[in-house]
């Protein structure tokens, strides 16, 4: 199965100017799609999704992820009813639970993020048909309310609501309640199959088919053909970081406890640059192979296929050299 789908997952890595010049050339060389990270407390991705649809024309663009115990539900619906009405039919709404240790350090309480989440999809999707809306859930509490355009189009707002999910049960809940599921990157192709297939228990549970779900991933890219070496260098850092402030998502692909422990004893959060270097040397290069797209043109190309070929829709490749030019000529539709 060949790459058909194509998108670019953008965070932090580069500068914004560079990132809104990057996303028009995507745009130019048919890429479908951008996906804005809400990451850390680095880059809000409201203001750069609406900078993002500003500069573009045609790109669908979404927030890969926003968590939901930042903003409330209604604030949440109306900010993305402005997107639309900025750009129709190109705004993506990725929602997702958040993760430790940044929800603590803020005083948020991730208490029962399933119920959490599915309250979430629910009562936003009903606000986006633009009718007035009472729910009273454990989480999310309205009471006669609406989006109350009063000057311009009231008609409902046709948003797809994704749902970032890594466990099997927000997984199965994605394939039960998303239009579509945004998977997590730095995970093995293997991860991805069982975490499809969780998606598919939770859509046959809703009566729905596999096919009537939207299977993007994001999927780290470090190309270089220049220098390889380089390119693996960089991935080795990411995995680092993954290794040391989200270790389920490695456990998840099967990545060892002793190596989990081994970067953990010398990496803290947030990490300094000497911290990474450490812990990038302790891990092996397969390993890094096994989670992303790193090396030549060549060999990227090959691993994010098997990514399609696991099941993957679309991919959203996440450039983490300086230079993302390379890697939407690779990716470009032919």
């Amino acid at each position: 199965m060949a790459i058909q789908r194509i998108a670019l997952y953008m965070q932090d890595k580069h500068p914004i100017a560079y990132e809104l010049e990057m996303a028009r050339y995507a745009e130019e060389r048919g890429f479908e799609a951008i996906w804005q990270a809400d990451t850390r407390l680095a880059r809000d991705c409201i203001v750069l999704m609406s900078a993002l649809l500003a500069t573009t024309k045609r790109l669908k663009i979404g927030s890969g992820i926003l968590p939901i115990w930042t903003r409330n539900p209604a604030v949440i619906a109306a900010t993305w009813s402005t997107m639309h009405e900025l750009a129709p039919g190109r705004v993506r709404l990725g929602l997702g639970a958040w993760w430790e240790p940044i929800a603590a350090r803020v005083g948020v309480k991730r208490v029962k993020p399933l119920q959490a989440m599915r309250e979430h999809v629910e009562a936003i999707r009903r606000l986006f048909t633009m009718e007035e809306v009472t729910y009273h859930g454990e989480f999310v509490h309205l009471e006669r309310v609406k989006l109350d355009v009063v000057f311009g189009d009231t008609t409902p707002r046709n948003i797809p609501i994704y749902i970032g999910a890594t466990g099997d049960k927000m997984l199965e809940l994605a394939g039960e309640i998303g239009d579509g599921v945004v998977l997590n990157y730095v995970v093995s192709v293997d991860y991805v199959r069982r975490a499809i297939e969780q998606v598919r228990i939770g859509a046959e549970r809703a009566g729905r088919q596999l096919s009537d779900i939207d299977l993007p991933e994001l999927i780290v890219c470090c190309l270089s053909d220049e220098d390889p070496a380089a390119a693996m260098a960089e991935g080795k850092k990411l995995v680092a970081y993954y290794l040391a402030t989200e270790p389920h998502i490695m456990k998840a692909s099967g990545v060892s406890e002793a190596l989990l422990r081994r970067v953990q004893s010398v990496m803290g959060w947030p990490a300094t640059d000497e911290e990474y270097e450490m812990a990038s040397r302790l891990i092996p290069d397969g390993v890094v192979r096994e989670l992303m797209a790193v090396g030549t043109t060549e060999e990227c190309i090959a691993k994010v296929q098997e990514y399609v070929d696991a099941g993957v829709t679309c991919p959203i490749v996440y450039p983490m050299m300086d230079d993302i030019r390379p890697v939407i000529d690779a990716f470009a539709p032919r």
